[in-house]
């Protein structure tokens, strides 16, 4: 997204979203889930209904007093059909991972490629050339999504402690030492210091409504909001912990991990003159091998570049599906490794038409793209947005303000804060998002 949207000025528009816009909603969707302690769709009907009653004094003549009386709004539908955001995280969810496998997949495939050395030497047109004959074999790209959606599925099987906390504790320090390393090595290139400029020094020139919008979007698609994961993470957080801690950390590190990825992949390109402006996988899968292929040590520089690329897609991915199948195991009461297959069997089956939008579907369109596109639309520009955009009005409007204060466990003054960017700023952002997604 950076190289497509003009460097530095991406990147401070970016910061500023997550601060202004992501952050406020992210703390709004794990309070929620830390309050109702079910899945999406479980969750957002408990604490609807929960909202829908109010206190209030009552005579009471046989006890000749006042007391407290339980009362439910009479003009209840305020309140009803909240769940209905649960389905749409779950979908979004779903939908998300069904080609996220796909792309992921990928870089299974490129770690054995970089390996076996394919990529010393190569030229620009060999590079386009290795890239397109890969999309364009189904099999292939058969074969790497269903390693990949079998390794998710095997992790998530396993529960919470035994299987995605676990399996994070050896991939996420995994990841950082990659980076860290990798962005060491990338310092020492003669392309460091433009591209140091190109990610932070901002071209203001560059900044339009697009970049802006598409800053935006991205905050909001990396922290994985509107899609129910950080809704069932919050469920299983304790009551004690401060949401604002939580999710200002998570949304840092996020943030100095792209800013790292950065760090690495633009010295490589500055150095090796290649196109910073590729856009979306051709700068990963087409532009960089050139430039691996051309340095020294450019085999294992490669492989741990896509290894990293493939720790960082194997935790977002079960974050992608872990929403669905709290939802399953609690609606069907099935064991973990049941829900887990069925949905992975759906999810790898709906992966197959992204797969085949790549080659033997490549021509099919609809509205003027293909399936794959229409989906990532749907997913990220519609429903995302709308999702966020809910989630923040039940927390600041539906919920009650002395619950919700309870539960952000923080002093007043920041809970204040808060809730003027919930209620006024974020949700003004989300609409313009919302509003340009869909014209």
């Amino acid at each position: 997204m950076t190289a497509e949207s003009g460097g530095g000025a991406f990147v401070l528009i970016y910061i500023l979203s997550v601060i202004l816009l992501a952050l406020p909603i992210m703390c709004a969707e794990i309070l929620i889930g830390k309050r109702g302690k079910q899945n999406p769709v479980n969750t957002l009907r408990t604490l609807s209904t929960e909202a829908s009653y109010y206190t209030r004094d009552e005579s009471d003549s046989s006890l000749n007093r006042t007391v407290k009386v339980k009362k439910q709004f009479e003009n209840n539908d305020l309140f009803t059909n909240w769940e209905l955001v649960g389905w749409m995280g779950i979908a979004a969810g779903v939908l998300i991972l069904s080609f996220y496998s796909v792309i992921a997949g990928w870089t299974l495939s490129y770690i054995i490629k970089s390996i076996s050395g394919s990529f010393v030497l190569i030229t620009a047109a060999g590079s386009t050339a290795k890239f397109e004959t890969f999309i364009s074999d189904p099999e292939k790209l058969i074969l790497w999504h269903t390693l990949f959606m079998i390794l998710t599925c095997y992790i998530v099987s396993k529960g919470i402690k035994s299987g995605i906390e676990r399996a994070i504790k050896f991939l996420i320090p995994g990841l950082f030492i990659l980076l860290i390393g990798l962005a060491v090595y990338g310092s020492t290139l003669s392309g460091f210091s433009d591209a140091m400029s190109y990610l932070f020094v901002a071209d203001f020139n560059k900044v339009n409504n697009t970049v802006i919008l598409s800053a935006m979007s991205m905050a909001f698609f990396s922290l994985s909001i509107g899609m129910g994961s950080l809704m069932v993470y919050g469920s299983y957080l304790p009551e004690d912990t401060s949401i604002f801690q939580v999710s200002s950390a998570v949304a840092f590190f996020d943030t100095f991990v792209a800013i790292l990825a950065g760090i690495i992949i633009f010295p490589i390109v500055f150095t090796y003159d290649l196109d910073p402006n590729s856009a979306g996988p051709g700068l990963i899968f087409q532009t960089l091998p050139i430039a691996f292929g051309a340095m020294d040590f450019g085999t294992i520089i490669a492989t741990l570049f896509f290894i990293l690329l493939f720790f960082a897609a194997i935790t977002s991915s079960i974050s992608l599906i872990e929403p669905a199948i709290t939802f399953v195991i609690e609606k069907f009461s099935l064991s973990r490794v049941y829900a887990t297959n069925i949905l992975g069997i759906f999810t790898w089956t709906l992966g197959i038409l992204t797969v085949l939008s790549f080659n033997e579907l490549s021509s099919f369109k609809i509205f003027g793209m293909t399936i794959f596109d229409n989906i990532d639309y749907l997913t990220s520009k519609i429903m995302l947005p709308l999702g966020g955009l809910l989630m923040a009005l039940f927390a600041g409007f539906i919920m009650k303000r002395a619950i919700v204060i309870s539960e952000l466990n923080s002093n007043i003054v920041l809970a204040n804060i808060w809730f003027i960017l919930l209620k006024i700023l974020s949700p003004i952002l989300l609409i313009i998002i919302f509003i340009s997604g869909i014209i």
